[in-house]
């Protein structure tokens, strides 16, 4: 064999295992079996993905499918979902609000899961010494709140059931470790917050409560995928609802164990955790027809208030 054919061979063998290669790593392999999936999952703080994360079940729980699990963490679900959309994560949980400014913005989400309804893990709250004894004693007061989240669906309706609106009040916009400097300094009358922080305003500066979501609003927490992912890998998926629907009973059971291992990440005393767990829904499933229509009921009640710039069809982001 001549020099130059022996260089294009070598040359062409070359060429071939590279291809291979990219084609195993993007997914397009006619052989690529979920046993060569790296699946990068999205996780906050405080929730129950990171008591999976600390246990890790979640990883053994995959690995006997041959899936690699890489953790990537984030400040809160809205920049949690930025990342699914760009595809730094595929899998992730957020509140009720982040999916649907998400889908909003033409994001390629699916809701594959859901935790049952914690109503009561989120409240509008007052300092204790303040004169404010319901709602109707907000008129014309400064009520904080992380606009467009879960606590903004909830001060609507709490407003709505106490025949007020928005107008009413004064409505100051704050994301939560600003808003609880201002409620401690007295800048605001009022915040409307959702655990852990809920949880450490009772407990660090006896914050009283006015009014729990309780028997007004679901405050479900979701899971979502990528939706490329999770048509191409149902079985990983399912895996990962299985395990978290396991882990919720683990939890809901030692709920001591569960508030210690969130007290590293989250840096919030073990009474604050044990009383936030204690308020979460225990249980994961797949995304009913009720679920759907009471995400359904947020999304309208945004785009009513204008906080997203279309009407959505919720339904049409749930993985089927």
């Amino acid at each position: 064999m001549s020099i130059h054919s022996t260089h294009f061979w070598a040359k062409t063998l070359l060429l071939s295992s590279a291809a291979a290669a990219l084609m195993m790593l993007t997914g397009c392999s006619k052989q690529q079996t979920e046993e060569q999936v790296t699946l990068n999952i999205g996780f906050q703080k405080y929730g129950l993905l990171p008591i999976l994360k600390e246990r890790g079940v979640l990883d053994e729980a995959l690995q006997k499918q041959g899936v690699n699990v890489k953790w990537v963490e984030f400040p809160a679900g809205p920049q949690l979902l930025e990342g699914l959309n760009v595809g730094s994560v595929a899998f992730g949980e957020a509140g009720e609000a982040p999916p649907i400014f998400a889908q909003a913005a033409n994001s390629n989400l699916v809701y594959v899961a859901n935790q049952p309804a914690a109503p009561k893990a989120e409240a509008l709250i007052v300092q204790k010494d303040s004169k404010i004894q319901r709602i109707q004693d907000l008129k014309g007061k400064r009520v904080a709140l992380n606009k467009g989240s879960n606590v903004h669906y909830l001060l609507l309706k709490l407003l709505e059931a106490n025949q007020l609106t928005l107008d009413d009040i004064k409505v100051v916009y704050l994301p939560p470790s600003d808003a609880r400097a201002a409620f401690e300094k007295g800048a605001v009358d009022a915040w409307v917050i959702w655990d852990p922080f809920f949880a450490a305003a009772e407990q660090q500066i006896g914050a009283r409560v006015i009014a729990t979501g309780d028997s007004l609003v679901s405050n479900h927490q979701f899971y979502l995928a990528d939706r490329k992912f999770a048509e191409a890998h149902p079985k990983v998926i399912q895996a990962i609802v299985n395990e978290l629907n396991s882990s919720t009973s683990w939890v809901d059971a030692n709920q001591d164990e569960a508030a210690k291992l969130l007290q590293k990440p989250t840096g919030l005393d073990f009474s604050i955790l044990k009383s936030s767990i204690s308020r979460m829904g225990f249980g994961v499933t797949p995304i009913s027809a009720q679920v759907a229509q009471e995400q359904q009921a947020v999304a309208d009640a945004f785009f009513e208030q204008k906080l997203i710039p279309k009407k959505l069809n919720i339904d049409a982001a749930i993985i089927k």
